[in-house]
């Protein structure tokens, strides 16, 4: 398995930190992660094809 990197704006980051820290994740990373499932199960990325994806991310303005 491999360790994808991302890279953050540092003014979001520190957005970020602070809300870990207040929502009471023991690191930002966690709460990323956590943000990051439940988008991906709101947006159904377990049982939608592809194209239903890309369409409701359209929606939602994240891609054009």
């Amino acid at each position: 398995m491999f360790d994808p990197k991302i890279k953050i704006d540092k003014d979001l980051f520190a957005k970020l930190k602070k809300a870990a820290d207040i929502a009471g994740y023991s690191s930002v990373d966690e709460f990323i992660i956590h943000i990051l499932e439940k988008e991906v199960s709101r947006i159904g990325g377990d049982s939608s094809s592809d194209e239903e994806i890309k369409k409701k991310l359209e929606g939602l303005g994240y891609i054009s």
